[in-house]
């Protein structure tokens, strides 16, 4: 454990990134800092291939449903 007194300062948490989902180009907030939205959702998806980024709340449960079902398609 460090110690308080060693390092008296704080280190500022990013500013959230806004981003358009790479699915719909919905514009959507990405707080970095760990209490971004999606860490609320239940669906775990693989990280976005190769030039895609996040995805909007309704895309990934879009995605996360593709995924559940058997045959892959939409719901």
């Amino acid at each position: 454990m460090t110690n308080p007194k060693e390092f008296p300062f704080e280190f500022p948490l990013p500013e959230p990134r806004r981003l358009a989902c790479s699915r719909c180009g919905a514009e959507f907030g990405c707080d970095l800092s760990g209490s971004c939205w999606c860490a609320e959702e239940t669906a775990r998806l693989p990280m976005p291939v190769k030039g895609e980024d996040c995805l909007c709340r309704e895309c990934l449960r879009k995605l996360a449903a593709e995924a559940r079902s058997p045959d892959g398609a939409q719901a």
